[in-house]
């Protein structure tokens, strides 16, 4: 894509927000369709709105005809670098995005962004989101808060009963963001058992005589966890946690008993 395209798609679709009614992007009334991305009289505002409609329905005819879920991460990959400037232009403009089928776009992309791993990027729409209470299309049966929460969890949680790591800092700024909310417990319940799990295994690997209190910090975390849903599946790395605790504090009495045996013990 040009430089000269991508700067066009990004000013027209803040000029379709800055022209609608009430700040929303500009739509056609809900009677009526948007005008055809070639329509003569359509102002520059409308017919992007119709082209970013035109494109997206193609798209989403396209991942439906695909059943692999392998392919489909591949062909959304591809999909998403076309959207990247209207989505952009949306937030720049920082007005709402309407109530015409181009409305769905921003939202949707959301979802194609956990779906490809892009979280950072999918989590840098989400304040817009909740600013302007952007609806998520009805096919998601879901409010964008319990879709971001539950989808980058259940991600991490996949990750790390593979035996890989997920990034803390994801996962944390998944709590910042939605920690005001009101979701199913279940649905904290997982993000959490992923940050404590992360917290854990960092912890596992600090010296003792820093990781008790990345421990303890675990521990929290999974037993908030376990406090929501009793059966999300953390009470072994409760665990864990509170035995790697128990042999530091073993440890160090210990070492300070051997230290008093070695001057003769305590002072009388």
């Amino acid at each position: 894509m040009s430089l000269a395209r991508r700067h066009r798609d990004r000013i027209l679709a803040a000029k379709t927000v800055a022209s609608a009614p009430h700040g929303g992007v500009a739509a056609a009334p809900a009677a009526a369709p948007l005008p055809a991305a070639g329509a003569v009289n359509a102002s520059p505002a409308d017919r992007a709105a119709a082209q970013i409609a035109l494109r997206y329905t193609h798209d989403l005819r396209r991942l439906k005809e695909i059943r692999s879920i392998d392919k489909k991460i591949e062909a959304k990959r591809e999909i998403l670098p076309e959207y990247r400037n209207w989505v952009a232009g949306i937030l720049t403009a920082d007005a709402g995005v309407g109530t015409s089928v181009a409305a769905e776009v921003l939202p949707t992309c959301m979802v194609w962004l956990i779906d490809t791993g892009a979280y950072a990027e999918a989590l840098d729409l989400v304040p817009f989101m909740f600013k302007h209470r952007v609806d998520m299309p009805s096919r998601y049966q879901r409010d964008a808060a319990t879709i971001v929460v539950e989808e980058i969890a259940t991600a991490a949680l996949k990750a790390q009963g593979a035996g890989a790591s997920f990034p803390i800092a994801i996962l944390d700024r998944v709590a910042d963001l939605t920690s005001h909310l009101d979701i199913h417990d279940e649905v904290r319940a997982k993000l959490l058992k992923a940050i404590g799990v992360e917290q854990l295994q960092e912890a596992e690997d600090l010296p003792a005589d820093v990781g008790m209190a990345a421990l303890a910090a675990a521990v929290s975390t999974l037993n908030e966890a376990q406090r929501l849903h009793e059966r999300v599946g953390v009470k072994d790395r409760i665990k864990r946690g509170l035995k790697l605790m128990a042999a530091i504090t073993a440890a160090r009495e210990k070492a300070i008993a051997e230290q008093n045996d070695g001057q003769g013990g305590p002072a009388a």
